[in-house]
């Protein structure tokens, strides 16, 4: 009908003239639907991981306490376990923890982890988690592992334990060889740094990442600290290098895609006045 075809030509034209005018008129974020590898919107795997921990470590506490001690330090990341060629243990570590955790921590751990998966997208803030997690785990072996080959003076050979036992053939027991070394702290440290240096203003950012550093370099300086507190350390400084990467390299994404479209605009305009 010649009504109705007079009807549509104008909404014809509305459809191709909207794109034209929601690039000057709408923000980008709210006019394109997140394609894969964008952050998500509900973070549904950090809720998942921690429910997963908290549900593991209440059915782990069930166990008999003997039965429950041996199945943590078999995925500890102790010097046994990774001397002993058990690389599993830096995936199933973080998976297990000593006791369920405290409302309070466990809140934490979700709002660090769920934060990262949606500034970041699912595997990006995986990533971090598990580069935290497994670098400060070796990090922290490898000073255990040192320690034990060292060792001190023995008080009736005055000889060190691995002197004595380069004699005997075998290694020296050392009480941290066969620790349990569970939990989710690594990785959240790493979060949590990786965050702090991720942050969009330069005053907040430094503030926060400085504040981190002082919070965990304290508890190194005591007298009594403990082979966790040089990991949870680790963790931060790894964290908070990954976050300086990512921060950097979004920066450089930025400005190159800024100068390309700088340069189209540019020669639109040159081809125009041609």
């Amino acid at each position: 009908m010649p009504g109705t075809a007079s009807r549509r030509r104008p909404a014809g034209r509305l459809s191709r003239a909207v794109p034209r005018v929601l690039p000057a008129a709408v923000p980008r974020a709210l006019r394109t639907t997140a394609p894969r590898g964008l952050p998500a919107a509900v973070p549904w795997a950090a809720s998942l991981y921690v429910g997963a921990v908290q549900l593991g470590a209440y059915a782990t506490a069930r166990l008999p306490g003997r039965q429950r001690t041996e199945l943590l330090r078999t995925h500890s990341t102790n010097v046994d376990n990774l001397r002993a060629g058990r690389w599993q243990t830096l995936a199933t570590s973080a998976v297990f923890v000593e006791e369920p955790l405290p409302v309070p921590y466990g809140a934490a751990l979700l709002a660090a982890l769920g934060t990262a998966e949606a500034r970041w997208g699912v595997w990006r803030a995986a990533g971090v988690f598990a580069a935290g997690h497994a670098g400060a785990s070796l990090l922290v072996y490898g000073a255990l592992r040192r320690r034990t080959r060292e060792g001190t003076p023995s008080a009736t050979t005055g000889a060190s334990p691995a002197r004595a036992a380069g004699e005997s053939g075998a290694e020296p027991p050392h009480p941290t060889a066969r620790a349990i070394d569970v939990g989710a702290s690594y990785g959240f440290n790493a979060t949590v740094g990786a965050l702090a240096a991720t942050v969009p203003h330069h005053g907040a950012r430094a503030t926060a990442t400085a504040g981190l550093l002082a919070l965990g370099i304290r508890p190194v300086l005591r007298r009594g600290r403990t082979f966790t507190d040089v990991g949870h350390l680790a963790a931060l400084v790894i964290g908070v290098a990954l976050g300086t990467g990512m921060r950097v390299g979004t920066g450089m994404r930025a400005g190159a895609g800024m100068r390309a479209g700088a340069g189209i605009r540019t020669g639109a305009s040159s081809h125009i006045r041609a």
